[in-house]
């Protein structure tokens, strides 16, 4: 789904990654590699093919945009050194694209561990209309594109039934990016009337607010 900010186009994708059609960037928040080996190693029983399902994702949005550049606003790999880390180390070893991340919280890996394998860090990148950032952060003369939210908004049914998609969640002068990650849980947002909500259901992205 394109809409358009600050006279600039974007694509909503399902995946949950936003592409920036001018620049050619793909921007992804909260992928949080590494979160299923983390709780599988402390006794959780998840699927490890789970993991797997994150990288399948992401090589198939880099594939149909085909970005000169990725950027990660945050919880890029959510825990200390595990499986995941040597895995995504292998796959990013064979792209072309270049790669940058806004450091969110669960980053807690060393500077020297990303800048190994060439992902250049960024506390925030500012350009002269956007300001790229983990955390929302409320800026007055520049829109904000962000993560760590992980927005979902719940759709009510005739029969009463419920739903909690995930969701891109935009206000007057912020997008806040719904989850990367397959096991990142949804918080759930409550749309002011200027509000815009466009949920991710059946591989598309439709407004619902």
């Amino acid at each position: 789904m394109k809409i358009e900010i600050q006279n600039d186009e974007f694509i909503l994708d399902p995946s949950g990654a936003l592409y920036w059609t001018s620049k050619n960037v793909l921007l992804i928040a909260d992928l949080h590699l590494g979160k299923i080996h983390h709780f599988r190693k402390h006794g959780h029983p998840i699927p490890a093919i789970v993991s797997l399902q994150n990288f399948l994702k992401l090589e198939r949005v880099i594939s149909k945009f085909k970005p000169k550049k990725v950027i990660f606003l945050g919880d890029l790999f959510h825990s200390t050194m595990n499986k995941d880390w040597h895995k995504f180390q292998n796959w990013i070893e064979q792209r072309s694209e270049n790669f940058t991340l806004v450091v969110g919280n669960h980053d807690i890996l060393a500077p020297e561990e990303f800048e190994k394998i060439d992902i250049s860090l960024e506390q925030n990148i500012e350009t002269e209309k956007f300001l790229l950032t983990h955390h929302p952060t409320e800026t007055e003369d520049k829109f904000n594109i962000c993560g760590h939210l992980h927005p979902g908004f719940r759709l009510n049914g005739e029969g009463k039934q419920q739903m909690k998609l995930a969701c891109f969640f935009r206000s007057q002068n912020q997008l806040i990016l719904p989850a990367f990650g397959t096991f990142t849980g949804k918080a759930l947002m409550l749309p002011e009337p200027e509000d815009q909500v466009y949920v991710v259901a059946d591989n598309e992205v439709f407004p619902v607010f």
